[in-house]
C-alpha cells in the first residue's frame, strides 16, 4: 500500500464521515467522503482505482447495491462494508458478491485499517488487470477476420499444418499471419502473444 492510495467513504451520518476523513488521512491514505450513494455514482469514473469503504444501510441507495453498481462498471474499486450487529448477514452477502472485507460497528481502528489495505492492494491489482486487458483488448480490434482465425488457432495449440489445413490456406500463408499477429500485437515471442490473447478473452478455435 502505497502512501496517498485513495479511499472513498460513503456514509449518510456527517460525524462517520469526519470521523473516518480525519483517521484515514493520519493514517496516509487520500480520503474522499460522500454524503449518499448518487453522489458517489455521480462522481465516479469507470477508470477510478481506490476502496469504497461503505456502510450497508442507507436511505435511497443502500451498500449492497451501491457494491452491485461500482463491481459492474468500476473493475479498479475494491469494496469494504460497514456494518452494524444486525446487519452482518447482509454483510456476508456483500462478501459473496465481492467485497474485500467487512468491518462491524463500532470500528475498531486497526481492523479497519489492515482493511482498508487488503481494499488497496486488491484494487491496484484488479486496476492493472483492467488497464492490461483494454491494451490487448485494442490491439485484438485492429486484426483482419483471417488473422483472428489464425490466432484463435495458435490459442489452441495448433501447429502451423493443422492451422492451414482447417483454414484451407498453405503453412507458409499461416507463417505469414503469424509475422503479421506478432507485429501487430507487439509481441516477441509466441507464449507473449498468446498470454495477450488469453488476456483480451480470444478463445481458442
Amino acid at each position: 500500500m502505497g502512501v496517498g492510495a485513495r479511499v472513498f467513504v460513503v456514509d449518510d451520518e456527517d460525524a462517520v464521515r469526519d470521523s473516518l476523513q480525519a483517521l484515514l488521512e493520519v493514517a496516509g491514505f487520500e480520503a474522499q467522503c460522500f454524503p449518499s450513494a448518487r453522489a458517489f455514482l455521480d462522481w465516479v469514473a469507470v477508470d477510478q482505482i481506490g476502496c469504497l469503504l461503505v456502510d450497508v444501510r442507507m436511505p435511497d441507495i443502500d451498500g449492497l447495491e451501491l457494491q452491485r453498481r461500482v463491481g459492474a462498471t468500476c473493475p479498479g474499486i475494491a469494496v469494504v462494508m460497514m456494518t452494524g450487529h444486525a446487519d452482518v448477514p447482509m454483510a456476508v452477502q456483500a462478501m459473496k458478491a465481492g467485497a474485500v472485507d467487512f468491518i462491524e460497528k463500532p470500528i475498531a481502528r486497526e481492523a479497519l485499517l489492515a482493511a482498508i489495505r487488503r481494499a488497496v492492494a486488491h484494487a491496484d491489482e484488479r486496476g492493472r488487470a483492467a488497464v492490461e486487458r483494454s491494451s490487448e483488448e485494442a490491439k485484438i480490434s485492429s486484426l483482419s477476420v483471417r488473422e483472428r482465425q489464425v490466432l484463435a488457432g495458435l490459442v489452441a495449440g495448433h501447429p502451423n499444418k493443422v492451422i492451414a489445413h482447417r483454414l484451407e490456406i498453405s503453412p507458409r500463408t499461416v507463417e505469414i499471419y503469424r509475422a503479421r499477429l506478432m507485429d501487430k500485437m507487439q509481441a516477441h515471442s509466441l507464449p507473449e502473444l498468446i498470454r495477450m490473447a488469453v488476456v483480451a478473452g480470444v478463445e481458442p478455435d
